[in-house]
């Protein structure tokens, strides 16, 4: 595949934050710590103070993977994390059913690249990749659907605990409908193939994950982390404790909330008075203070405060960070020099410094994921031979047509030369009827705009006519806009791997990771 490559800002399609950080606008730069460049991320290794254990993360990833056939790369990553020269490039991602949107494929495309760039540039220490899985989110409705072809394949399962433990018991009827999709076409039986061994092998929707994304990334070495472990727990439980007792993040959060605010930012998420919540079994609900107590929400479990404080010390595990406290759980036992992640997660992130200030955790590079569009062979050419840009497509379908009306129009559709003549004459009435009377100045007025909303009125009429005579052509712009962009959305929030991986298989992946320049600041552009 071939890459062409836009600013964010032509595409219209990213927020004034996410613009302002890119292009490194002085009012934000309170919010983070590094630039995402290859300097601040030079400077971010030399100052990164790791507060977590090495040889810890080292025997949970063994033990998680223990089950799993991968190949030497991944092995060996994860035999370097034990060493101090070792750093990751970290992505999270909720357990989406089969990938779920492309973009998750991007992220981790990126962290890969960006720890491929990293030790070219530091040939003397080494960068993993890291795909952190978001096994403790409880949101199953936000994961349990992929679009596919338009269509949403569902997993019908009812659940309230942490999404990386749920049975895949269920998931077979869902498996056998995306299937059904991929077809019998070399590509698809084996991406079907996977597929099936992922979810209906794997007892935990974490499980099936872990199968799936490694055996698409493996060759790049990409580590898998589940964080809901007791032992990576431990190493948290101070910050837990400190932060549920004396409600630091809450307050941290709000003040950077406010001062973003105040340049013009609205907060992307909201910390609370405590940012854990309480999980067990097909359990997961938030702690809320009242009346002395610690309680479990929608339950009848509660603590006092010496007894909290015994049930993370004993029972670490059992205590969920929120969205504001899972980056900092992340930094804490990951070797971490860079997040990546998308516009909205750069914009929560920023929210967050303070409080990775007050608990002296390092705060990583913040460097946002890459994006793309594929353009398939028919749409390029349909944007071609009507005479469009390949940047074009980013325009509005009514846009497009109308600009594709005035350049293959025979006739004059724009009656601005008319309107000017027209209300010259109105300005020339206006100044003789002043001399007349100063009154009649403002019936002058009045006639002038009712003949200029006429005249506008009938420039949309000769458009509409003229729309009218080239069906065809406006047909295809609506079509092509259709294909690109997926219910009038970013193909890549919507569209799965399915249809890339059928039609292209793995030279979809290789030419991501070929094409993606974590550094380069642009939207890319893929044609086949």
């Amino acid at each position: 595949m071939q890459a062409k490559y836009i600013s964010y800002q032509e595409t219209g399609s990213f927020s004034k934050l996410v613009l302002d950080y890119i292009n490194n606008e002085e009012a934000l730069k309170a919010f983070y710590s590094y630039r995402p460049d290859m300097e601040g991320l030079a400077e971010a290794i030399e100052k990164r103070n790791f507060l977590g254990d090495r040889n810890i993360l080292v025997e949970v990833l063994k033990k998680q993977y223990q089950h799993i056939q991968t190949n030497k790369s991944v092995t060996k990553n994860i035999e370097l994390l034990a060493s101090d020269n070792t750093f990751t490039v970290t992505t999270g991602h909720q357990l989406n059913l089969f990938t779920g949107p492309l973009y998750f494929i991007y992220k981790i495309v990126t962290a890969i690249n960006l720890a491929i760039e990293l030790k070219m540039a530091h040939p003397d220490k080494n960068f993993v990749p890291v795909y952190w899985m978001a096994t403790e989110d409880h949101d199953f409705d936000e994961i349990n659907h992929v679009s596919v072809d338009e269509k949403n394949i569902s997993w019908i399962q009812t659940t309230n605990g942490a999404t990386g433990r749920l049975s895949t018991k269920t998931v077979a009827a869902a498996v056998t409908a995306y299937k059904g999709y991929l077809g019998i076409s070399k590509n698809g039986k084996h991406i079907a193939k996977l597929v099936e061994k992922a979810y209906l092998e794997h007892d935990n929707l974490a499980d099936a994950t872990r199968y799936l994304v490694n055996k698409l990334f493996e060759k790049y070495g990409l580590v898998i982390v589940n964080a809901d472990e007791p032992a990576l727990k431990k190493l948290f439980a101070p910050i837990i404790t400190a932060d549920i007792v004396e409600h630091n993040s809450s307050r941290n959060i709000e003040e950077s909330s406010n001062k973003l605010e105040e340049i013009g930012f609205k907060a992307q998420v909201n910390g609370r008075d405590i940012n854990f919540f309480y999980l067990k079994n097909d359990l997961r609900e938030r702690l809320v203070f009242e009346n002395g107590k610690y309680l479990v929400n929608h339950t009848d479990i509660s603590f006092t405060e010496d007894e909290l404080k015994a049930e993370i010390g004993s029972n670490p595990e059992r205590f969920s960070p929120n969205v504001v406290m899972r980056p900092m759980y992340q930094e804490v036992i990951l070797p971490n020099i860079s997040y990546i992640g998308g516009g909205a997660e750069v914009a929560y992130w920023m929210q967050l410094k303070a409080n990775f200030d007050f608990y002296k955790v390092d705060f990583p590079v913040l460097l946002l994921r890459n994006s793309a569009l594929l353009i398939d062979k028919r749409s390029a050419e349909n944007l071609y031979h009507l005479g469009f840009s390949l940047e074009d497509v980013f325009l509005s379908t009514e846009e497009l047509k109308n600009l594709w009306v005035r350049k293959n129009s025979t006739a004059q559709l724009s009656l601005a030369d008319e309107t000017r003549a027209i209300n010259s004459i109105f300005d020339q009435i206006k100044l003789n009827a002043y001399k007349i009377d100063k009154t009649l100045s403002v019936s002058t007025d009045t006639a002038k705009q009712k003949t200029n909303r006429l005249i506008e009125n009938l420039e949309k009429k000769l458009f509409r006519a003229e729309k009218r005579k080239h069906e065809t052509a406006l047909m295809q712009i609506e079509n092509v806009k259709r294909r690109l962009f997926p219910n009038g959305t970013m193909q890549e929030r919507t569209m799965n791997l399915a249809p890339m991986y059928v039609n292209y298989g793995e030279d979809f992946l290789s030419s991501c990771i070929e094409n993606f320049e974590p550094l380069g600041g642009d939207f890319t552009l893929l044609l086949p």
